[in-house]
C-alpha cells in the first residue's frame, strides 16, 4: 500500500515517488500435512489451469501416496479432469470444497 502522508522540514514541500502503474501477482500453491508443507510452488502471475495441471503431475503427484487426502476449493483451475484423473491415479483421494454459503442463509426464517 502506498503511503498517503510524509514529512518535510516546516515551510519546505514533500517531494516522492510512489509505485503506479501495472502491479504483479504472485501465487504461491503447496500441500499442506499434519508434519508440515510439503510440495510448494511459487508462480509468478495467477494459477490457470495449465498451469494448475504441471503443478499437480511435476510437484504434488511425487510426494502424494496411496490413502492420502487432496481437498481443492471451488477455483476453476481445480476443477479440470486431467488434475482429477492424475490424482486419483496416485491411489489418493480428491474432495472439491462446495462453494461458500452466503452468510446465515441458514437462519433465514420467513416472518
Amino acid at each position: 500500500m502506498t503511503r498517503l502522508y510524509g514529512r518535510a522540514p516546516r515551510g519546505r514541500r514533500l517531494f516522492a515517488k510512489a509505485p503506479f502503474g501495472h502491479w504483479k501477482t504472485t501465487t504461491f500453491v503447496a500441500a499442506l500435512r499434519r508434519d508440515g508443507l510439503g510440495a510448494p510452488m511459487v508462480l509468478d502471475g495467477p494459477m490457470t489451469g495449465q498451469a494448475f495441471l504441471a503443478y499437480v503431475e511435476q510437484v504434488l503427484i511425487p510426494t502424494l501416496r496411496p490413502g492420502d487426502i487432496v481437498a481443492l476449493d471451488n477455483l476453476p483451475a481445480h476443477k479440470i479432469a486431467a488434475v482429477r484423473g492424475a490424482i486419483e491415479a496416485t491411489g489418493a483421494q480428491l474432495f472439491l470444497l462446495p462453494p461458500p454459503a452466503c452468510a446465515g442463509a441458514g437462519f433465514i426464517r420467513p416472518t
